[in-house]
């Protein structure tokens, strides 16, 4: 007996420890079966607990910043808290981790495991399978082989021959060094930008399918080393087939007839959670593994985001918030990594860590080189395939589990995985910043572009009751053979805070992906869907693209902004988070609306153009009789002067080229008590290029009768709502202004005062709050703002071209 103490017997070896229980008898009967609550399992566990959740939250509130995925807090967390830190203290030893409580903690962290396999099971994009070609086969295929070559090599180089050594562990080195961990993948391209870039759809389904051969090499391994042989093996096989061709539909079928078509009800969740605890108790008395039949079932499930969202909502803080640190935490109780360096020369350790870290990055990188990706695309696929996680980690438990894997061979692989975790993120960052192409064109704005060249547009709804407003601005900005428009409609949807960025999806119009969505959010998107494919109908010169992007509101506008960027649009139209009353004024929004669009006008990379809805969309299509002179819409472009409203005024002039509009351009000039006030040289150069457009605006003017043209000579934001309403209140269909958010004018003095919605600009929000042109919409344009010396220079020079189309007998022209 090497050590002993009031309550149970232990015995070490440099293996494993052994300890013999037995309750201490006294006359005693107290709350507690013991004179000290501390000896008893409850306060315990709630002692570990509290120690477990406190270090892992910490140490992932710092690890986030420094841009480490979160199995990496994990494993650091069950490391310190282990034998290797705390846990090799007789403090711990004695109130904290004693060796009597950890059968309680194992079998917590194995009903841990159990859902949280279910929860991948429930999340994982089968779909991505049928889409997989030669190029993605061939990149899992050399994903897995020579990663299970080196496993194998590097497990008899590397462990030491003593008593206690087992070949058998190399097949769990091998197993879990095929891994990809598809949770973990996709948090991380969610995170760096690239789920809808080809390498991440490639790198998620090479993922999906490496994970699959990986599960089924640890059923066989589990299955025959545990003595069970085939049998096990036959008997899982059997139950996988039965979950796929009859508990597949017989679920479905059930949850369809009860739900009738809606979010299913908690009863339908509290059952599937005890067919989770069900599976598993078939597939562990199969010979295999509790998690196998979890897995199984929330694979099976409809891939309607209805369950899934449900499922979640009352399961995802349990299982990975409290549940899923005690696995953790089990995982470092057995890596002693202070008898790991002692027994295994630096050396070797260095060769075990980079060896693993190459066999799935270098293998993955030649065979992408093979199939003429770029040497960077190659090297981020080869490192993104070998993002490890909790399935790693599991092959390794099951290994020590059987006693595959001794006191030597855990530690090291478990510490080459933490190592691969911190370097993967980090690299891919770097390398996708370095490559990442600076676009040096001047197509970031309405008033950059060049003329005769195509308009991108990314038109942003959240509902049926933007679109008509969205519809009505597009049908205006005169798509033409010559500068058509090239719109990409994009439906906003939340995704549930509690889901993962796993259902972050940006789908198309050309994608079967209607199943995933409940009817009402079906019916909508059909709707939206259908509303601008009308509009391209009507008009030959007008391409839209339809997508829905599903996130969560405090991330959706770095969403837009990747579409933004990747569809390289000119301008981004959002819609207003205010509802409009009947009558005209606003009633209460949206809050998380605001907020999207305040992120999105402060992140955006082109130009962006709001639109306050007050019935321009449903007079869009007023059938009107139309003759020189009678023009369908009356809109007024209010200048004032500066980059956004050179903008607003570039969209403006397109518009004139419609031959429905009849356009109104009303300059604000200060008055001289105004002029005095400014002497800046920036200030002064900004008049310059406004004088500049104007006078340029006004020499194309003259032969134009749908284009008409004002100064007023204003002192403060008083005489400038004057000077609106002398322009003719309620005439106007739309005002289109520059937001002139942060520009510091005279004429605008007191107009910020009164404003609520600063999203719009002192003027926008003045004509959003006023209680006039209650029946006139509003667009407030922000011009893009760039650091680039090419956009210095074009902002400098005293024109910019710009196609605007025909109308009547009026030539195309820049200004």
């Amino acid at each position: 007996m090497n050590a002993s103490d009031d309550h149970y017997i232990i015995k070490k070896t440099d293996d494993l420890i052994e300890a013999c229980y037995y309750i201490k008898k006294n006359g005693h009967d107290p709350l507690w079966r013991d004179h000290s609550s501390l000896n008893t399992s409850l306060p315990f566990l709630l002692t570990q607990l509290f120690v477990v959740l406190f270090l892992d939250r910490i140490l992932l509130l710092i690890l986030k910043y420094l841009r480490q995925p979160p199995i990496v807090a994990h494993i650091i967390s069950g490391v310190l808290l282990g034998p290797t830190m705390l846990s090799g203290t007789s403090f711990s030893r004695k109130y904290i981790f004693p060796h009597k409580t950890t059968m309680v903690l194992e079998t917590f962290a194995n009903l841990a495991l159990t859902f949280y396999m279910f929860l991948v099971g429930l999340e994982m994009e089968f779909t991505l399978i049928m889409h997989a070609g030669s190029q993605v086969i061939s990149i899992t295929a050399a994903g897995i082989i020579f990663p299970l070559l080196f496993g194998f090599g590097l497990y008899f180089m590397a462990v030491t021959k003593s008593d206690h050594f087992d070949g058998r562990g190399s097949m769990f080195w091998a197993i879990a060094l095929t891994s990809t961990n598809f949770p973990d993948l996709t948090k991380i391209l969610a995170d760096l930008k690239l789920l809808r870039t080809n390498i991440g759809k490639i790198a998620m389904c090479s993922a999906i399918i490496s994970d699959l051969f990986t599960w089924f090499l640890l059923i066989m391994a589990v299955s025959i080393l545990n003595g069970q042989k085939y049998n096990a093996v036959l008997s899982t096989g059997i139950f996988i087939l039965i979950s796929i061709f009859a508990l597949r539909p017989s679920v479905a079928w059930l949850i369809d007839r009860t739900s009738r078509g809606e979010i299913i009800s908690d009863t339908h969740v509290w059952f599937i959670m005890a067919g989770t605890l069900l599976c598993g108790l078939a597939t562990d008395a199969c010979g295999s593994h509790s998690i196998v039949g979890a897995f199984m079932l929330g694979a099976i499930l409809p891939r309607d985001d209805s369950v899934r969202t449900k499922i979640l909502e009352r399961l995802q803080d349990v299982v990975t918030g409290l549940l899923m640190p005690l696995f953790f935490f089990i995982n470092g109780l057995r890596s002693d990594l202070r008898y790991m360096f002692r027994n295994t020369p630096w050396e070797m350790v260095l060769i075990v860590v980079v060896m693993s870290w190459l066999a799935k990055v270098a293998s993955v990188f030649l065979i992408s080189l093979h199939y003429k990706m770029s040497t960077m695309d190659s090297l981020v696929l080869g490192l993104l395939m070998n993002t490890k996680g909790v399935l790693a980690l599991i092959v390794l438990y099951e290994g020590r589990n059987i006693k595959a894997l001794n006191n030597q061979s855990f530690p090291l692989m478990v510490f080459a995985l933490l190592v691969m975790s911190c370097l993967i993120e980090p690299l891919i960052a770097l390398a996708n910043k370095s490559t990442k192409k600076i676009t040096r064109h001047m197509n970031r704005s309405i008033k950059g572009s060049e003329p005769d060249t195509e308009i991108r547009i990314l038109a942003c709804v959240h509902s049926m009751r933007n679109v008509m407003g969205a519809i009505s601005v597009l049908h205006l900005s005169n798509g033409t053979n010559d500068s058509p428009l090239s719109v990409f409609a994009i439906h906003l949807m939340e995704l549930s805070k509690r889901s993962t960025t796993t259902m972050l999806i940006v789908h198309d119009d050309n994608n079967n992906d209607e199943g995933r969505y409940n009817n009402q959010w079906k019916n909508e998107t059909a709707n939206i869907i259908r509303a601008f494919e009308n509009l391209e109908k009507t008009n030959n010169a007008v391409a839209i693209q339809t997508m829905s992007v599903i996130s969560p509101y405090a991330t959706m506008h770095v969403d837009i902004r990747s579409l933004a960027e990747d569809k390289s649009v000119n301008l981004i139209i959002l819609p207003f988070h205010k509802e409009v009353k009947g009558d005209g004024r606003m009633g209460n929004g949206n809050s998380n609306f605001a907020i999207v669009n305040m992120n999105v006008l402060t992140n955006a990379p082109c130009s962006v153009a709001m639109i306050v809805d007050r019935g321009i969309g449903s007079k869009m299509f007023d059938s009107q009789e139309k003759f020189p002179g009678n023009f369908a819409r009356q809109i007024a472009m209010l200048f004032i002067g500066g980059p956004d409203d050179r903008e607003a005024l570039a969209y403006a002039w397109r518009m004139a080229g419609h031959p429905d509009v009849c356009l109104t351009v009303a300059r604000f000039v200060p008055g001289e008590q105004a002029m005095d006030l400014s002497h800046d040289v920036s200030v002064n150069r900004e008049r310059r290029i406004d004088d500049e457009h104007i006078e340029d605006f006004k020499d194309k003017l003259m032969s134009n009768i749908g284009v008409n043209y004002t100064e007023m000579v204003v002192h403060n934001g008083e005489e400038i709502i004057a000077a609106i309403r002398s322009l003719g209140e309620d005439f106007f269909d739309l005002y289109i202004i520059g937001r002139r958010q942060g520009e510091i004018s005279p004429v605008t003095e007191g107009l910020s005062d009164w404003g609520s919605c600063p999203e719009l600009g002192a003027i926008g929000d003045t004509l959003v709050s006023s209680n006039f042109a209650l029946h006139s919409s509003v667009l407030v344009v922000q011009h893009y703002v760039s650091t680039d010396a090419i956009h210095e220079m074009a902002d400098g020079s005293s024109t910019c071209s710009l196609g605007v189309g025909t109308k009547h007998d009026v030539q195309r022209y820049g200004f």
